[in-house]
């Protein structure tokens, strides 16, 4: 089902709209507003996708163990000792 509607652009909008179709690569206006609000769909649900990803990660470290700043600093320069080692032989 299509839904007519009325909307307002730009001169540079509608002189980038109508050369889109002019050059042949939609066949309307209305083609090429549908493909960019797809895209901006697609973009708007991906955006979404990583912010609940993110938030699962941020929850998920706050439930686990937390690990002081002497503690890190030690394995952090544990891990780099050990890489200098294996770099010498």
């Amino acid at each position: 089902m299509t839904v007519k509607s009325s909307i307002s652009l730009t001169d540079s909008q509608s002189a980038f709209v109508r050369n889109l179709v002019e050059q042949g690569k939609y066949p309307s206006v209305s083609a090429v507003l549908q493909q960019g609000l797809e895209l901006l769909r697609h973009k708007s649900e991906s955006e979404a996708l990583e912010t609940e990803a993110l938030r699962q990660i941020i929850t998920t470290r706050r439930e686990g163990q937390f690990v002081s700043n002497t503690t890190m600093k030690d394995r952090i320069s544990a891990i780099a000792q050990k890489k200098r080692q294996n770099n010498d032989l």
